[in-house]
């Protein structure tokens, strides 16, 4: 796949351009049916594909935009989409034509989904939408996003459009991390839709959270992989290039340490995200191995960005230089999909302990 020619980062207009630049280099479409429009090859080829992508541009605003098209909205539409549905919408997500996502925070509610408000109900006109989501990426591209609400007090799944009347989808407020990755709140009042826009039953709305967020914590690493790759290749020639007291960087063991760790991080945040690819090529749950794979490698894409910027001093503050601006992302690494600590009540409660355990 041709990385080359990859539409600068800037603006709203930009980073549209980026992503549909992904789907016209076939981005979006491993680990897809063919009968559907993918390649019909494995997860473990979408982890290789998003590495080169990451190494190439070392953008993580388009990385996490891609994820969010990608678990947000493309798979809950494979997963649990009627036949109606999947025809609608899959041939232009997959094709970039159309930019999805989907819309999970309010302002106050995050990781906790017994507290999200947004609510919708039936009518004889069809299902009207009421409330306000927060910090939801590709609002301000996106032309439909998988939105979580409450029908009947049960969390359920419909699918809004930009264009529907009483749905606004806003880029503010902005974030410092992933800039390039567009976000922004969601608000819809008395926003009607068509039945047919909700999308699997009644109540499977914490199901459905739960099976794309697994995907994401897993796969939004792979490129990140690739970032990290780059970095590490930064760091390594700046230390054979540059000398103090007449010897290279590199030969001061405390350098070359940083730059082993930076390594060890690097390939073990691999095995990771393999292990994911493994298990859902193998039609197996993530659920632990995801939690494991997210919580491990924000905290290494943390630490690396840091020891890259120790590294390379001044250099790596230099305005040209995109080393510093990583470690703003790699902060925000440690919180989209759940934070580092949602992480670890996940890892807990599966091993039949920490809070959120119950006794079966």
């Amino acid at each position: 796949m041709d990385m080359n020619g990859l539409p600068e980062s800037g603006d709203t207009a930009a980073s549209l351009n980026r992503l549909r630049h992904c789907a016209r280099q076939g981005f979006l479409k491993h680990a897809i049916p063919p009968h559907h429009g993918g390649y019909g090859n494995h997860f473990a080829d979408l982890a290789l594909a998003h590495e080169a992508l990451g190494r190439s541009c070392q953008d993580c605003g388009l990385l996490l935009s891609l994820n969010a098209h990608l678990w947000g909205a493309v798979f809950p539409l494979l997963n649990y989409g009627t036949a109606q549905q999947q025809a609608a919408y899959l041939p232009r997500l997959l094709a970039g034509e159309w930019v999805g996502g989907h819309a999970i925070t309010e302002p106050q509610a995050g990781s906790d989904l017994n507290a999200l408000a947004m609510a919708a109900t039936q009518t004889a006109a069809g299902i009207v939408l009421n409330g306000h989501k927060r910090y939801i990426t590709n609002a301000p591209i996106a032309n439909v996003l998988v939105v979580y609400a409450r029908l009947e007090s049960k969390l359920s799944v419909f699918l809004v459009h930009s264009d529907d009347a009483g749905a606004k989808f806003l880029d503010r407020p902005l974030v410092s991390g992933c800039r390039s990755a567009t976000m922004g709140d969601v608000i819809l009042s008395d926003c009607l839709i068509p039945p047919t826009r909700q999308l699997g039953k009644t109540g499977a709305g914490n199901i459905m959270i739960q099976q794309a967020l697994e995907l994401e914590r897993a796969f939004i690493f792979a490129g990140l992989c690739g970032v990290m790759a780059w970095q590490l290749d930064c760091v390594v020639k700046f230390s054979r290039e540059r000398t103090v007291n007449g010897a290279h960087l590199g030969r001061n063991q405390a350098i070359s340490h940083k730059i082993a760790d930076m390594k060890l991080r690097l390939d073990t945040i691999r095995l990771w995200v393999n292990q994911c690819a493994r298990l859902k090529d193998g039609n197996k749950r993530i659920t632990l191995a995801s939690a494991q794979t997210k919580l491990f490698a924000a905290e290494a894409f943390l630490q690396s960005s840091v020891d890259a910027v120790q590294i390379l001093g001044s250099c790596g503050l230099l305005e040209d230089n995109p080393m510093a601006n990583l470690v703003n992302d790699a902060l925000a690494s440690r919180l989209f999909s759940g934070s580092s600590e949602i992480q670890k009540n996940i890892i807990a409660a599966l091993l039949g302990t920490g809070e959120g355990y119950r006794q079966a």
